[in-house]
């Protein structure tokens, strides 16, 4: 991913963090020579060397996939930026967040490792409702996916926030970007600023 400088982002607790708020992403691999793409969540091992997830063994990426370097794609909220709204001439672009994760995929089957899993990433998400689900899922259910477990080698992470413009110029946009409920893309600008 091209990254200029000052919109780069190295600091690894931030980076996890982004990771854990945006979970959903593409696993992006090579089948039969063409770029294939799945769009799944991802979870994060504990000790953060490790992206977990899972495919239905009906999608035909998951049969090369192990061994193989991936690319993992996550984005955060995006938008246009119009020039209109920088006090200073500018040029329309897109503000947005982005990480790119690479590694090693390896496929497991055991029963009891793709049940952790699936139990996991329920969880994770069903914590949220008032009445959490509790994950109950017939042996049949796990058999018809295969767990993925892709070794981190290296993590790029970019926040295009206006960090190039000037202060007024950041501060007109996190209002323009409010005013058109673009209120989670405002509130990353407003914590980079």
């Amino acid at each position: 991913m091209y990254i200029p400088k000052h919109f780069e982002v190295t600091d690894k607790k931030e980076i996890f963090n982004f990771i854990e708020a945006n979970a959903f992403g593409q696993l992006i691999s090579s089948v039969e020579g063409n770029f294939f793409s799945t769009h799944m969540p991802f979870l994060v091992s504990e000790n953060q060397s490790s992206l977990i997830g899972h495919l239905g063994k009906q999608n035909s990426q998951w049969q090369s996939l192990n061994g193989q370097k991936v690319l993992v794609t996550l984005q955060g909220p995006h938008d246009y930026i119009s020039p209109s709204w920088y006090a200073s001439p500018g040029v329309p672009t897109w503000n947005y967040q982005a990480v790119h994760i690479y590694g090693v995929c390896k496929i497991f089957h055991a029963h009891k490792d793709l049940k952790s899993a699936v139990d996991t990433l329920t969880k994770k998400y069903e914590l949220s409702f008032n009445e959490p689900w509790e994950p109950v899922y017939r042996d049949a259910m796990l058999e018809g996916i295969v767990g993925l477990e892709i070794e981190i080698n290296d993590i790029q992470c970019k926040y295009k926030l206006s960090q190039n413009r000037s202060k007024q110029d950041q501060l007109q946009v996190i209002g323009q970007l409010k005013a058109s409920g673009s209120h989670k893309l405002a509130a990353a600008m407003a914590n980079n600023t």
